[in-house]
């Protein structure tokens, strides 16, 4: 093994792994650090297990839904062992394919611990082995892709026990499945577990603090989602403060106070923790190296630069989105920069364009801006809406619960923002992604023709009530 590169990469999730490919592409040789499995938190313990978990959920749906399609099935159940297996099955196919990645394109994959020390054209990279023993690695630039983890708040005695007070990683792999389940926070992934283990059975409340459910997304399509899942069985606690969370043998109590300030202790046999994450910044040496770090993020420019020479930082370790696509982004956009004109990308990262992906049943999907930060802003917008029960795919799918909204520069034709909720928009949001990254218009949009019949013809739609033109409504 070398000890001397032109990029060390720590850290091989999305963000990691992609960014080493893309260097190795560009001819530079490379090394990638990783401390657990290859393919970080997403392919192992994030993103993939638990959409693997969510498929499982969605073919009980449908078992539990056969007969409004004219089929018999007389008895369905849940095999929690055999669920988990498969999540977990999936995730190491996908890991397993990165480890083939980075033997394809030549790039050393270093199992250890890393840390950061001065250098002279860029930080030294001392790497702890499983031995124990450090190796002194030199790079002429090295990226930080550490990720983050789940997020704690001691004082409000919210803290995970890995037993019944469990965070994302104990939530997918869980022992029994509880008959009583404490989800608290209703972002993606408080939402994502919650549609699971209540389609699975289990009894689940969400609390949240902030006063709506999915509070990224735009209040309209919240509001549907609240309503749909509360129709589903769930029970949703919106504007509730919950503290001193509680592990006893078998079960977990929390004292929550609603938004008319009435606290009641409430009784769970599991709770997630589902509140947010912070940065994996700790024993790096970036104190020491100057890097600027506000509340566990790495401070970069858009082409990741952290103003310490020859180091730079992608991913969930510089703030939000967390979100994986935009860390494999931020990571070629950070790779073809340090190459160099000709080679480098044009233009800084940009998060506006960043879409976001909430893989419940049903699916909810955005990218832009909501109706409400566009006004703020300062636009003068059009908006327009279509229904999923105006589609024939959808009508004949059985999934006519839903929408798509979109909003508009009235004077410039922009497309500012779109959102949706429904089946499959986790998929269909791509095209709106392509047309704000194209700088595609209401009327480019208006005359795409779009297949019949498919779901995506709402999108058209969308476009066209924006005008008052919608033809199905």
């Amino acid at each position: 093994m070398s000890t001397q590169y032109d990029l060390i990469v720590i850290g091989s999730g999305p963000g990691g792994y992609v960014s080493a490919i893309r260097a190795s592409q560009l001819g530079m040789k490379t090394a990638i650090i990783e401390r657990e499995a290859l393919g970080g938190i997403c392919l192992n313990w994030g993103c993939i297990p638990t959409k693997a978990l969510l498929r499982s959920a969605e073919v009980m749906h449908l078992a539990k839904h056969a007969k409004d399609f004219g089929l018999k099935i007389d008895k369905v159940e849940v095999d929690l062992e055999a669920v988990v297996k498969r999540s977990r099955g999936v995730a190491g196919q996908l890991s397993n394919g990165v480890k083939f990645l980075m033997k394809k394109n030549k790039i050393d994959v270093i199992e250890g611990t890393a840390r950061l020390e001065k250098g002279t054209t860029a930080p030294k990279v001392i790497v702890k082995g499983k031995d124990g023993k450090d190796t002194t690695l030199e790079a002429r630039h090295v990226m930080l892709a550490t990720g983050a983890r789940a997020r704690d708040i001691p004082q409000a005695g919210l803290v995970a026990d890995g037993k019944l007070i469990w965070t994302y990683r104990e939530a997918m792999t869980p022992d029994v499945m509880p008959k009583r389940l404490l989800v608290i926070g209703s972002g993606a992934i408080g939402i994502e577990f919650a549609s699971f283990y209540n389609e699975l059975g289990c009894e689940v409340t969400v609390a949240e603090v902030l006063p709506r459910i999915l509070p990224v997304e735009d209040a309209e399509i919240s509001a549907m989602a609240e309503k749909d899942f509360k129709k589903q069985g769930l029970n949703i606690i919106t504007g509730a403060k919950v503290e001193n969370l509680k592990a006893s043998k078998n079960t977990v109590t929390a004292d929550i106070t609603n938004k008319d300030g009435k606290k009641e202790s409430k009784e769970f046999d599991r709770a997630i923790l589902a509140v947010g994450i912070v940065g994996n910044v700790e024993n790096l040496g970036l104190e020491a190296l100057g890097a600027k770090v506000e509340k566990t993020h790495v401070k970069v420019d858009g082409f990741g630069k952290t103003g310490v020479p020859g180091l730079y930082a992608i991913g969930d370790l510089t703030g939000p989105p967390w979100l994986a696509h935009k860390a494999s982004h931020e990571g070629v956009i950070c790779v073809e920069a340090i190459a160099g004109k000709g080679k480098g990308h044009p233009e800084p990262f940009d998060a506006s364009n960043v879409p976001g992906c909430t893989y419940s049943h049903p699916q909810v999907a955005s990218v832009g801006f909501t109706e409400a930060a566009a006004k703020e802003k300062g636009y003068d917008i059009k908006v327009g809406r279509f229904p999923f029960i105006g589609n024939g795919k959808a009508i004949a799918m059985g999934e006519t619960n839903g929408m798509v909204k979109t909003v508009f520069d009235k004077k410039t034709g922009e497309l500012l923002g779109a959102h949706m909720i429904g089946a499959e928009v986790t998929e269909l949001i791509q095209g709106y992604v392509i047309a704000r990254q194209g700088e595609l218009t209401d009327i480019d949009l208006a005359h795409t023709i779009f297949a019949h019949p498919t779901i995506s013809e709402t999108m058209h739609e969308s476009v066209l009530d924006a005008d008052g033109k919608a033809l199905h409504i």
